[in-house]
């Protein structure tokens, strides 16, 4: 990897509907889904499925952070997720579906808990924020049709996304 790309991991729930909204800026190189944060080494959809090992769907994103900051990119997480919801998020319920910020050095940590505890004191939300900040561990890259889904699929992940309620969140929530 280029020295001067850096790693950003994320758990939004399903992680077909968290490839497109990073995906589509200068500076995001590549986001790919898989799974991260449990016991289980190379999982796959259906271990995971399962809830016992222990995994959240994520999307690791490499970007070039003299293009488009981390900063920038937890604006954009913050704004696709339920962060008071820790039973998993919409319509997809269980562990692997939890929200999370897997940081990957100090400086991702302190941004992460900065922009966490702005959120808490800007009074968006009754409930309190209960995505987790934890240590990046090792990812594993889903299956390849899993992969770009929402571009692969197109009719199945706006039907998907349809009908998870995760619009009319963002809509009521972040456009008002």
């Amino acid at each position: 990897m280029d020295n001067t790309l850096k790693k950003a991991t994320f758990a939004g729930g399903c992680f077909w509907c968290m490839v497109k909204p990073f995906d589509q800026w200068e500076g995001i190189h590549s986001v790919v889904s898989g799974y991260t944060g449990g016991r289980t080494k190379n999982p796959t959809y259906e271990d995971v499925k399962t809830g016992t090992t222990g995994h959240y769907e994520a999307v690791e994103i490499t970007y070039d952070p003299t293009v488009f900051s981390y900063r920038d990119i937890l604006k954009i997480y913050w704004q696709q997720i339920d962060p008071t919801d820790d039973g998993g998020q919409f319509h997809d319920r269980g562990d692997s579906y939890r929200t999370a910020i897997f940081y990957h050095d100090p400086q991702q940590k302190e941004l992460a808990e900065a922009t966490k505890q702005e959120l808490e004191q800007s009074g968006k939300f009754q409930k309190p924020i209960v995505t987790k900040i934890l240590p990046a561990v090792t990812f594993y890259p889903a299956e390849d049709y899993h992969q770009d889904f929402y571009r692969k699929n197109e009719t199945e992940y706006k039907e998907d996304r349809a009908k998870s309620g995760r619009d009319e969140f963002i809509e009521e929530v972040w456009k008002k």
